[in-house]
C-alpha cells in the first residue's frame, strides 16, 4: 500500500469510529408555540375559494401562518401581490406590498411599505400603509394616498373605499393635478 492509501484508510476509520459513538443532538423544546409559525413556505402562489367560488389569488415570496398566536395571523415578510377576482373571474382589484398581515379571524387585512393598487378602471393608488376589512369589504388608510386617474392625479391624507376600489373619498385632499393632453403630432 502506498502512503496516500494508509493516509486515505485511516481517514476512513476515524470518521466511522467517530459516527459510532453515540453522539445525540437534541434540540431545545418549543417553549413559546405562538411565536413559532405553523407554516413557513417560500414561492407560493395560491387561489383562496369562499363558498366553493374562487375569490383571490396570493403570491408570496415567503408565507408564514402563526395559528397559536392570538389573535392568529399570516404574514408576508417579503411582500406579497394579491388579485381580486369577481364572479366571472376577472380581477377586480390587485394589490402588491412589500410587507402585509392578514388577521385571519377578523378578515383584517394590513399592508405596508410601497402598497400599489389598482382598480379595475386602471386607477392607480399609491401609499405607505394600507387596510382591507374583507367583513366589511372596505378599504382605508390614515397615510398619505396618491391617486392617479387617466386625466388627473388626486393627493391627500386619509383614504376610504369599497374593496374594489370604484367609490373612494379622500379624508383631507392636498392637491388636484389635471393631466394636460398634448398633441404629439405638432412638432
Amino acid at each position: 500500500m502506498s502512503s496516500r492509501q494508509i493516509i486515505g484508510l485511516l481517514a476512513i476509520i476515524a470518521l466511522l469510529s467517530a459516527c459510532g459513538k453515540g453522539v445525540r443532538l437534541q434540540a431545545d423544546a418549543i417553549d413559546d408555540r405562538t411565536a413559532v409559525p405553523i407554516l413557513d413556505a417560500g414561492g407560493v402562489s395560491t387561489l383562496i375559494s369562499d363558498s366553493g367560488v374562487t375569490r383571490y389569488r396570493i403570491n408570496a415570496e415567503r408565507w408564514q401562518v402563526y395559528d397559536k398566536a392570538e389573535p392568529s395571523y399570516w404574514e408576508f415578510i417579503d411582500g406579497v401581490y394579491l388579485e381580486k377576482f369577481d364572479e366571472n373571474l376577472q380581477v377586480d382589484a390587485s394589490i402588491q406590498a412589500d410587507y402585509a398581515k392578514y388577521l385571519d379571524q377578523q378578515g383584517l387585512w394590513e399592508l405596508r411599505g410601497h402598497v400599489h393598487a389598482k382598480n379595475e378602471a386602471g386607477e392607480q393608488f399609491d401609499t405607505p400603509q394600507l387596510f382591507w376589512n374583507q367583513n366589511t369589504e372596505r378599504v382605508y388608510s390614515d397615510s398619505m394616498i396618491t391617486i392617479r386617474r387617466a386625466t388627473s392625479t388626486l393627493v391627500g391624507i386619509g383614504f376610504q373605499s369599497n374593496q374594489t376600489m370604484t367609490e373612494y373619498t379622500i379624508l383631507q385632499p392636498t392637491g388636484f393635478f389635471p393631466i394636460e393632453e398634448t398633441d404629439e403630432s405638432i412638432n
